[in-house]
């Protein structure tokens, strides 16, 4: 019962979405507009990706893919702007499939997204769109593509390439603690490899307190470790999530960044609050953030202060 009421807190409190309000009257025509360019879009998206895992599934067997096959991803859009940077945007895409002919243990993952983060197994609440830092798209996001295979519901291995060429491959484990009825904790660990890092290893531990079923604390880090670094990179927050209605989110949190062999052990820290919901049914959504943080560059340099803000839009399928 404390493991299962554990996972809920957590898959709760991961991201919350919810219905959103209209705020003008639409034509019936306008309406219709609108629901078949987003419904046949998402729909083609699906299709796509399912007509590439039908191919790779085949590779392994015979069985059919709709028996058993399953199909989730995401695409989405991010605008960034901090005081003193120029704007900047990205675009990330991901997908993973279940592969029938694999047990249902295997699956096929492949999209677009920041070559590091992705190759670290950063979380996503550390990432640097979600940390309102600017990237360069051209430089730093990789298109990605790879198979995984799942044991004993806690452990994942991973192969894939990015750019094209570059390998990585990645063993993860993850479990949920149920500590009482109203507190939980989640653990992840990955190590991986790949050209530019060589051998290293992300660990993740998250804390989480109920205090209603619609309000919860949570205490997240991470910290990453690898050949090529001469320390560990880490993450920190601590935020209250509230759940507004069944698919509508607000969140406050502290946050913090460092690394222990760097000219400063404190690169940044600095709050973030952010709203989240969706906008058409219970698929796409949109996520407006607004921080204020405190960098530090040299390490004889001085602290600035800088206003950031994000404005996200997600399709889901």
């Amino acid at each position: 019962m404390r493991r299962e009421l554990a996972a809920c807190i957590l898959i709760g409190w991961a991201g919350g979405v919810g219905a959103a309000d209209s705020v003008a009257p639409q034509t019936p025509a306008e309406s219709d507009d609108r629901d078949s360019v987003l419904v046949g879009g998402r729909e083609a998206l699906r299709g796509l990706t399912e007509r590439v895992a039908t191919e790779v599934d085949s590779w392994f067997g015979d069985k059919p893919f709709r028996e058993g096959g399953r199909v989730s991803g995401s695409i989405g859009f991010k605008a960034l702007f901090r005081q003193g940077d120029s704007p900047d945007t990205s675009v990330r895409f991901q997908a993973q499939v279940n592969l029938p002919n694999l047990n249902d243990k295997g699956y096929l993952f492949f999209g677009r997204d920041n070559e590091r983060e992705l190759v670290t197994d950063q979380p996503d609440t550390f990432s640097r769109r979600e940390l309102l830092l600017n990237e360069r798209p051209r430089t730093e996001q990789t298109a990605f593509g790879g198979v995984g295979y799942r044991f004993l519901d806690l452990f994942d291995l991973r192969a894939g390439v990015r750019k094209a060429y570059k390998p990585y491959v990645q063993a993860r484990y993850r479990k949920v603690f149920g500590l009482t009825a109203h507190d939980a904790l989640d653990f992840r660990e990955t190590l991986f490899w790949n050209t530019d890092d060589g051998v290293g290893s992300t660990t993740a531990l998250n804390f989480t307190h109920a205090y209603t079923p619609t309000l919860a604390l949570r205490w997240q880090n991470a910290g990453t470790i690898s050949q090529d670094s001469d320390g560990t990179e880490w993450f920190s927050s601590l935020g209250l999530f509230k759940n507004l209605s069944e698919m509508r989110t607000v969140s406050f949190e502290g946050l913090v960044r460092g690394e222990t062999a760097g000219p400063n052990d404190i690169k940044e820290y600095g709050v973030r609050l952010t709203w989240e919901q969706p906008v058409f049914r219970d698929w796409t959504f949109v996520q407006v953030s607004l921080g204020h943080f405190w960098p530090r560059g040299e390490a004889d340099s001085g602290r600035s202060r800088q206003w950031s803000m994000g404005l996200g839009v997600e399709l889901r399928f």
